[in-house]
């Protein structure tokens, strides 16, 4: 959660430890984001190999966010038993692990089980480095999270590039997978040996939930109301639906509707990745100018005019600038999400942010089943008019993410990064 948004708690500078703890955060990041590129971006190599429809790749991909959405649950219960170190250390290897398996897949039914092993993965990671970094965030007392994620794009990058040199090089999917993901995994281990342990991870979160306490005036925090949430929510869930819709079939709709070359066909998604990174690293400096109602509305925009551009793209090069337009446009979005989030709920119970970060599994799962679902019933140009109307609406919902004026009875103290 942004610190801006919450109750200071005082905090000197940053230590040693903290800065180690921080470095080997960036490294579960970047494992994490080349793990994620390295399986997506042979999507529609492995439908080939597997001779699956456009329909049965549909529920095959459905099955990573499911499996995820009960992998961050799990990760999250025993967190806070034995701490997220614990669960990145034993999880990410694992994820590593399932990605080499898939390539080794010598049928569907296993393709589907190492599916199901990359998705508790995914979604233990995904919940387990967010909380590394939310507490290197809090040890720091000024906002850090972005770069964590500006930096899973770019392993998401250089995931896609890797997988454009092992096509040029005719590589195998096993061979692809391991050369990236064996190191992938050893990097993961020695740098979870570096994460904050339990007592650490949970002090800076034990002082601030007091604080919160006791600016709510009581002996909880106050509650959190739905209605404001909503808008959030929603774009949220709009925002999913163009990730999940690039993530998963943009290789395939470079091979199928544009019949791009194996070299190239990668660099749709590594189009969207590269983009995404380099707004996120100056996006904070926008939103400060323009404030976060405005950069949404934007993101939106830019995100619905880079969808056109997938649709009507001619040519490969076309296709390629309209999905690096969508990265631009999308990237902006979920971090205003989480920080509107925040200014919702002053007291800093993370109740407002749970129920947004929700809708990032909505949004993934419905988009997976509405353009695969579209593209088996009409094609892949009709397909991607779904999340191009969703991506619009956005603009829309983009008023909900104006600040509020504070209620003098919860207000909280802005601290500046």
């Amino acid at each position: 959660m942004p610190l801006e948004d919450a109750a200071p708690v005082e905090k000197t500078a940053p230590t040693s430890r903290d800065r180690q703890a921080r470095l080997a955060t960036f490294a579960v990041f970047f494992v994490q984001g080349l793990t994620f590129a390295t399986l997506l971006t042979q999507v529609a190599a492995l439908q080939k190999k597997h001779g699956l429809s456009d329909g049965e790749l549909t529920i095959l991909l459905l099955v990573v966010p499911l499996i995820a959405g009960a992998g961050s649950a799990l990760a999250g219960a025993a967190a806070s038993r034995w701490g997220s170190r614990l669960i990145l250390r034993l999880v990410q290897p694992l994820a590593c692990a399932a990605v080499v398996l898939a390539g080794l897949a010598p049928n569907v039914p296993m393709l589907v089980a190492a599916n199901v092993l990359f998705g508790l993965g995914l979604g233990g990671v995904d919940a387990g480095m967010n909380m590394q970094g939310v507490a290197v965030e809090r040890e720091y007392g000024r906002a850090v999270l972005t770069g964590f994620h500006a930096l899973w794009s770019v392993a998401a990058v250089v995931g896609s590039l890797w997988a454009s040199a092992a096509a040029t090089l005719g590589l195998g999917l096993p061979v692809t997978f391991a050369v990236a993901l064996v190191p992938a995994a050893a990097v993961a281990v020695f740098a979870s040996l570096w994460l904050y342990r339990p007592e650490e991870e949970h002090r800076a979160a034990t002082v601030r939930a007091q604080v919160a306490g006791e600016a709510a005036g009581a002996g909880r925090p106050a509650g959190v109301a739905w209605r404001p949430i909503i808008p959030l929510c929603l774009a949220m869930a709009f925002l999913y639906v163009g990730d999940s819709s690039v993530s998963n079939f943009g290789t395939v709709f470079m091979d199928k509707v544009l019949h791009a070359s194996a070299t190239v066909v990668p660099l749709a998604l590594g189009a969207y990745q590269l983009t995404t990174f380099l707004v996120r690293v100056g996006g904070d400096l926008a939103v400060r100018r323009w404030g976060p109602a405005a950069i949404v509305r934007a993101g939106g925009a830019v995100a619905t005019l880079g969808f056109v551009a997938v649709v009507a793209a001619p040519t490969v090069p076309l296709a390629i600038a309209g999905f690096a337009l969508t990265g631009i446009g999308l990237s902006v979005v979920a971090p205003q999400s989480f920080s509107a989030a925040g200014r919702l709920d002053p007291a800093g119970t993370g109740v407002a942010i749970a129920r947004v970060n929700m809708f990032n599994y909505v949004g993934f799962i419905v988009g997976a089943a509405l353009v695969g679902g579209l593209a088996d019933a009409s094609g892949f140009r009709v397909a991607f008019a779904a999340p191009l109307v969703l991506a619009a609406a956005i603009i829309l919902l983009a008023r909900g993410f104006q600040p509020r004026t504070a209620d003098p009875a919860t207000a909280t103290t802005v601290v500046t990064p």
